[in-house]
């Protein structure tokens, strides 16, 4: 016999209608006490509790089915407020299937949509909220902001679980793997958006602003007119921030203090800080125009750090040849203007100082290591061999770390290697030269700033000195902790810099010639036989070479080409393409010795050929794509190489690319001087 199904209540509601069996139970115990003091008084307590019971007993099973069939009303009547509620609910909101069909939307979301067609699916309505976006499980949700009719929304996006569904559902069939819903809700943030974008514009932003050039300026005008072209200067200074409703302090001669708001930045963003021009039209007589480094900090929490990041990016603007902005974020820093080379200063103050500073380190320490960047090149390799005779000069013990030798410095690298007066440890691997570092070691880098760039940057992390030597600009990317940092953009090589340096390491240096040579023709191949970037000083450089034995007719033999090479070189610049009328793009052979040495003079031919602005050169080496831009005056191929991820020199420029295809890479900097047009930067 089946047992009959009966209907009970649970919860709190059971514990409220057992009230009377307590109160049966409890009055039954107080009659037994009542029964030991008198058993007239307790009989007579016993018939009340069996009235009590009978009338407690009738009326919880007379009014019980009452009770359920108010409970079933209200439940019922409860199911139609909730859903006026959600239905009237103030956000909209709307469920949908995983297709983003709509099934069902309340009448917030129905205004949305008001006076238009009713779409059947949410991604024709707002593109944002398509199926790719919806959460793939009950314990995901996802939060996006749409744009839609002007407005600003926060969406979140609810997976919610119908397992059963199609079972119990007489009129709906959903297939058991997609039996859940997407419950979409929107909050109308536009108000918000717009008091949270105010308070961005209203944030104060520490900068700086530097005359790179002050004393030069000066002195190439009339004393009578130097205080006159002063104020024109402030004067154009004052008015372009005055106009965006900022302010200038003049800390110094040539250094002024500048506070604006976030929204003024955006509008001499938008402008490219146009004052880097404006200043340099100032002109009384003076022979050299005056030009601006500008250090702006951004989107910092205190106005003391925003300071501190003007401080940084000034430095970096500095130190990448002035006449440019940079603004120092905390996600990264940004780069504008710095088009033009920095006119080279003929006072050789600057690398004095530095020398009798790399003196006073190198002697505190039992040994030096130096290194420059992978795949050493002419300059580096010399830039190593100047620095090595600094050391040697102090009586310290000097190691060169170098992994690949290169077909441009084979010769002078076989001549020292095999030469007896040298050490047979003087060139280490990157591995050896980890087994010889100590704490009492200091590494001096040459030729390159960026620490991925040398060829053992795990050295860098060992060191506890480092000092750095190098003619590139300088990018957001740089070796940190340097005790040493002697950067000059405008010179023409590291060797150059090099040679300046030992005039001053030690007195009455002698320098054999081979080293010479080294230094010489880093030099000659950095200035293509000083054709590129030479200034007074770089004849200086040379012809103190030239006075410590420098042959350079044997140099000039060094570098002549095979006629395999030649024959590629000449392969590459014919095949060269002349993308826009103004750049030759080419591809270099990769099958030959040092394909890499070889693009970069093919970069240098494709500038002699009439209306040719800037070359690239690609090659592939060593699973790797390598690019070499050059450029005469006209375009800053540096700009356009960190655009790529590369860096360099203002006319004389690289990038690498990894797991990527020639085809993919020449249409990268297509596009990358396809946009730089575009915003002006080309």
């Amino acid at each position: 016999m089946k047992k009959k199904n009966r209907m009970r209540l649970k919860g709190q509601l059971r514990m409220y209608m057992s009230w009377p069996l307590i109160m049966t139970i409890l009055l039954v115990a107080v009659d037994v006490w009542v029964y030991v003091i008198d058993k007239r008084a307790g009989f007579i307590m016993s018939v009340f509790i069996l009235i009590y019971l009978a009338i407690a007993g009738g009326l919880y099973f007379y009014n019980r089915s009452l009770i359920l069939a108010d409970l079933i009303q209200f439940s019922a009547q409860y199911k139609g407020i909730e859903n006026t509620l959600l239905k009237e609910l103030a956000v909209p909101y709307a469920i949908t299937l995983e297709d983003g069909r709509i099934l069902w939307t309340n009448n917030a979301f129905g205004i949305l949509n008001d006076g238009q067609r009713k779409e059947k699916y949410l991604n024709r309505m707002i593109p944002e909220l398509h199926p790719g976006v919806y959460p793939k499980d009950d314990m995901e949700h996802v939060e996006l902001e749409v744009t839609y009719r002007d407005r600003d929304y926060q969406v979140e996006l609810r997976r919610v679980s119908l397992q059963g569904f199609s079972e119990k559902e007489e009129l709906l069939q959903i297939p058991e793997e997609e039996e859940f819903f997407v419950a979409v809700s929107m909050q109308d943030v536009t108000e918000l958006n717009a008091y949270i974008r105010e308070n961005e514009d209203q944030r104060m932003i520490a900068g700086l602003i530097y005359i790179d050039n002050y004393d030069e300026v000066m002195e190439s005008v009339e004393e009578v007119r130097q205080s006159l072209l002063v104020a024109l200067i402030d004067r154009k200074i004052n008015k372009y921030i005055g106009d965006v409703d900022g302010i200038v302090k003049k800390m110094e001669k040539d250094k002024y203090f500048i506070v604006l708001r976030k929204s003024s930045y955006r509008m001499i963003a938008e402008d490219k800080f146009s004052i880097l021009e404006e200043v340099k039209q100032v002109n009384i007589g003076n022979a050299r125009s005056a030009t601006l480094s500008i250090g702006l900090g951004l989107n910092t929490a205190t106005y003391a750090l925003s300071y501190q990041f003007a401080r940084v990016a000034i430095d970096l603007a500095l130190a990448r040849g002035g006449d440019q902005a940079v603004i120092k974020d905390c996600s990264g820093i940004t780069y504008f203007g710095g088009k033009k080379e920095q006119t080279a200063k003929n006072t050789r103050v600057k690398a004095r100082v530095k020398a009798e500073a790399l003196r006073e380190f190198i002697v505190t320490k039992d040994q030096v290591i130096v290194m420059g960047h992978k795949i050493a090149d002419p300059d580096s390799f010399g830039a190593c061999m100047g620095i090595y005779r600094a050391a040697v000069s102090l009586e310290k013990k000097a190691h060169i770390v170098i992994n690949t030798v290169t077909e441009s410095v084979q010769p002078l690298y076989d001549e020292i290697a095999e030469s007896p007066a040298y050490e047979d440890d003087i060139f280490l691997t990157s591995d050896q030269a980890l087994d010889y570092i100590t704490d009492n070691t200091m590494v001096i880098v040459v030729d390159t700033n960026k620490p991925q760039m040398t060829d053992c940057p795990e050295l860098l992390k060992r060191s506890r000195m480092i000092a750095v030597l190098d003619h590139h600009r300088q990018s957001s990317n740089i070796i940190e902790n340097a005790v040493l940092s002697y950067v000059e953009p405008y010179s023409s090589s590291t060797c150059e810099m090099v040679a300046e340096v030992l005039q001053y390491i030690a007195d009455d240096i002698k320098i054999p010639a081979v080293e010479a040579e080294c230094l010489y023709a880093g030099i000659m191949i950095d200035t293509r036989n000083f054709m590129n970037r030479t200034g007074v000083r770089t004849f200086e450089a040379a012809a103190f070479l030239r006075r410590c034995g420098a042959d350079i007719t044997r140099v000039r033999k060094m570098f002549r080409d095979d006629m395999k090479s030649y024959r590629a070189k000449a392969e590459a610049v014919r095949m060269a393409e002349v993308y826009r009328e103004e750049f030759a793009i080419a591809q270099c052979p990769g099958d030959i010795d040092s394909p890499t040495v070889l693009a970069a003079q093919a970069a240098n031919e494709l500038l002699d050929i009439s209306g040719i602005k800037a070359s690239f050169v690609l090659t592939e080496y060593a699973g790797k794509i390598y690019l070499s831009a050059r450029s005469i005056d006209e375009v800053n191929v540096q700009i356009i190489a960190e655009r790529l991820g590369g860096g360099g020199h203002i006319n004389s420029a690289g990038a690498q690319f990894e797991h990527m295809k020639m085809e993919d890479v020449i249409n990268a900097v297509k596009e990358t001087i396809d946009h730089m047009i575009e915003e002006g930067d080309i």
